[in-house]
């Protein structure tokens, strides 16, 4: 929902004013223009899936962790995003109400909860036992019926089906063959693939059965667990 900067006064929390900011100074200028995507933004409340120790970061533009944090340098993926990237993710894949998503790493469920609040089921998988309990905790106190979490691993344990959309929370080398075999003809699948120094968000969408790919932006995300890595010698 887009609100002119005199309505702020009319917000009644001081986390209505954070969103408002974090959706006009964040995430506008990052070429997020789809108003479906603006209005579910401020409608599903981001702080009710940061863990309570990072509260106050809920709206700024930084990565959240997850797990305490000694834990991090093993656990680079178990943070939340900041919200431009989750913006500009749903803004390029255009979910629409009939639509079935595959989300691979569920965190928070933060990004679930607005797959779900754009389509019409969301099945995340999650292979760290710990974000998936919490993921479904979140999900479950914010009343998200159309979402389910399975702790499972995303490059391998697909479920079957077919999905019209699929997102990839986290970077991979190369998106494997089994989640483009799972996408419905005219799906779309957002992936950050690459290594550093350079990733790419890539946008792959099925068109007559065949593949479009492009490349709509760069960013860097840490690596999903689970998914094969190249092998460091060469012969």
């Amino acid at each position: 929902m887009t609100l002119p900067l005199n309505r702020l006064q009319d917000f009644p929390h001081p986390e209505d004013v954070a969103r408002f900011n974090m959706i006009e100074q964040q995430i506008r200028p990052w070429n997020v223009d789809d108003s479906v995507v603006l209005s579910t933004l401020a409608r599903v409340k981001r702080e009710h899936f940061v863990p309570e120790a990072y509260k106050s970061l809920a709206f700024t533009d930084v990565e959240i962790p997850l797990v305490a944090e000694h834990e991090l340098l093993s656990r680079p993926d178990a943070y939340m995003v900041s919200p431009k990237i989750e913006a500009r993710t749903l803004n390029d894949l255009k979910v629409q109400a009939h639509e079935r998503v595959l989300e691979i790493g569920a965190g928070s469920g933060y990004m679930a909860a607005l797959l779900g609040a754009l389509g019409k089921e969301v099945v995340s998988l999650e292979i760290a036992p710990d974000l998936a309990k919490l993921a479904q905790a979140n999900l479950s106190r914010a009343s998200v019926r159309n979402v389910s979490v399975v702790q499972a691993n995303g490059a391998t344990d697909i479920p079957t089906g077919g999905f019209d959309v699929i997102v990839l929370s986290g970077s991979v080398v190369e998106v494997p063959p089994a989640l483009l075999a799972a996408l419905n003809e005219g799906g779309r699948l957002m992936a950050c693939v690459g290594q550093e120094p350079v990733m790419r968000m890539t946008l792959i969408k099925k068109v007559q059965g065949k593949f479009q790919v492009t490349t709509p932006w760069d960013f860097n995300l840490p690596r999903l667990q689970g998914f094969p890595e190249p092998s460091a010698f060469e012969f």
